[in-house]
C-alpha cells in the first residue's frame, strides 16, 4: 500500500480529541469523523487532529469509525511482529504457572485493536471484532508463526454481528493444522476441556482464571452453588480449595455434562459434587422457596448490554440476579460475583451490589475486588477496555 503512487486519506478530526488521542485512546467514533467520508473497510487512513497524526483502519459499519495503531506510520509486517513479541514476553511470568491456556493478544491492550488471539496449548486462536481489521490478519498469523515456539496451527473463530462476541461452531485453520476436538488444557495445575469448535468465547472464559483461585482460596468447608457454570472451572477451584460441595448450574446441558467431566479429569468426582442443566434465574427462585442456602455463591452471568441504550434493562436485571442470589446465602457466608457487561462502569457495578443488597434486606461487606488477568492488559488512557468486574463480600443481616 506504500507506493508513489498511493496517496493515504486523510481525515481531520475535531480539536477537542487531541487530548485522549495524543495520550494512547485507540478508538475514533463515528460521529467524530466527517460524514462525507465514503470509504471502503481496511482503508489505512491518516488522522488529523491539530499538530497529532495517527495511521489507523477505516470501519464502515462499527460505531468505532477508525482503530489506531500508531502516531508514527502506517503498520508494517515488521510492526505488527513487534507488537506480538511484546505480548509473548508480558505473559513469561504466566508460562510458569502450571497453565497452557491464556490470551496471547487482547486487542487494544497490546496494540492490535480488534484483533484477539487465545492461545490453548499449541494452537493459537484468533478472532476479530471488525471489518477493517481483517487486512491485518495475515501479519498477524505470521507473526505468530515467528513468536510462538512449537505452535501447531492457527484456526479462526468467525466473528458474529455483535462486536463483543464470536460465534460459535465456525472454525477455520488459517495455518497448520486443526486442534483436536478432545483438547485438554491445564490452568493453575488442573485440567479443563477446551472446545475450541463449539465453546463459548474462543473456548474457555480465561479472564477469570485469577478471579477462579480466589475463589479457591475462600472455599474451604464451605457449601458452593455456581450459577451460570458453563464447564464448571469455578467449582473445579472450590472443590481443590476443600468445598464440601458444589452444585455447578448452567442451561446448557452440554456445558453440565462437560463440567461433570472435568471434575472426573481431575479425580474430584464424587455424589457431593451436581451438575445441572437449568435456567439460573428460575434455579435461585426456587432454591429460596425450598429454604435452602448455600455458604458461597458464585455468580458468572452472560453480558446483558451490548450497547448504552440497553445498560438500564441490563442493570435492572444485574440487580435482581444478585438479590436473588444474597437470599440464598446462609448466614456469615459470602458471595461472589461478576459482570462481563462493557457499558458497566466499576464504580456502577458496585452501586449495582448495594441496591441488590438493599433490596434483599442484607448487607454486602466486599472484601476483594479485581478486573482482568494479567494476559488482558487494559491502557490507562483506555478505561473501556475494562469489561471484566469482579468482586467478593461477606453477606451481612442489616444491623
Amino acid at each position: 500500500m506504500n507506493t508513489s503512487k498511493y496517496i493515504m486519506p486523510t481525515i481531520t478530526l475535531p480539536p477537542h480529541l487531541k487530548a485522549s488521542l495524543a495520550a494512547g485512546h485507540p478508538w475514533v467514533y463515528r460521529d467524530h469523523v466527517p460524514p462525507s467520508v465514503r470509504l471502503d473497510s481496511g482503508t489505512w487512513v491518516r488522522a488529523q487532529c491539530g499538530s497529532w497524526t495517527g495511521y489507523g483502519l477505516w470501519d464502515t459499519r462499527s460505531p468505532i469509525a477508525i482503530r489506531l495503531f500508531s502516531s508514527y506510520a502506517q503498520p508494517d509486517a515488521l510492526w505488527v511482529r513487534e507488537r506480538v513479541e511484546l505480548a509473548w514476553k508480558g505473559r513469561a511470568a504466566l508460562r510458569e504457572t502450571a497453565t497452557t491456556a491464556y490470551r496471547l493478544l487482547f486487542g487494544e491492550g497490546d496494540g492490535l485493536p480488534g484483533i484477539t488471539v487465545d492461545l490453548y496449548n499449541d494452537y493459537a486462536v484468533l478472532a476479530t471484532y471488525a471489518d477493517s481489521v481483517d487486512v491485518l490478519v495475515p501479519l498477524v498469523v505470521e507473526a505468530l508463526r515467528a513468536v510462538v515456539p512449537g505452535l501447531r496451527g492457527v484456526v479462526r473463530r468467525r466473528r458474529a454481528d455483535a462486536e463483543d462476541e464470536v460465534e460459535t461452531g465456525k472454525i477455520e485453520a488459517l495455518w497448520g493444522t486443526l486442534p483436536p476436538r478432545d483438547l485438554v488444557v491445564e490452568e493453575h495445575g488442573l485440567r479443563l476441556i477446551a472446545n475450541l469448535y463449539e465453546g463459548q468465547k474462543t473456548g474457555l472464559f480465561l479472564d477469570h482464571r485469577e478471579n477462579r483461585r480466589t475463589v479457591e482460596q475462600w472455599s474451604s468447608g464451605r457449601r458452593v452453588l455456581n450459577c451460570f457454570s458453563y464447564t464448571g472451572a469455578f467449582s473445579l477451584y472450590a472443590a481443590r480449595g476443600g468445598a464440601l460441595s458444589t452444585t455447578s448450574v448452567d442451561i446448557a446441558a452440554a456445558a453440565a455434562e462437560d463440567a461433570a467431566e472435568n471434575f472426573r479429569l481431575n479425580g474430584l468426582a464424587g455424589d457431593q459434587h451436581t451438575f445441572l442443566a437449568r435456567d439460573c434465574f428460575d434455579y435461585l427462585s426456587r432454591v429460596i422457596q425450598r429454604g435452602e442456602q448455600f455458604d458461597l455463591v458464585i455468580l458468572d452471568p452472560p453480558s446483558f448490554a451490548r450497547s448504552k441504550k440497553n445498560i438500564h434493562a441490563a442493570t435492572r436485571a444485574y440487580v435482581k440476579l444478585n438479590a436473588l442470589a444474597l437470599r440464598c446465602v446462609a448466614r456469615d457466608g459470602m458471595l461472589a460475583t461478576a459482570s462481563c457487561t462493557s457499558q458497566l462502569s466499576p464504580e456502577a457495578f458496585r452501586a449495582m451490589l448495594g441496591e441488590a443488597a438493599a433490596s434483599a434486606n442484607l448487607r454486602l461487606a466486599l472484601i476483594h475486588e479485581a478486573g482482568h488477568a494479567l494476559d488482558h492488559p487494559v491502557p490507562a488512557h483506555f478505561l473501556e477496555g475494562r469489561y471484566l468486574k469482579f468482586a467478593l463480600g461477606r453477606v451481612l443481616e442489616v444491623a
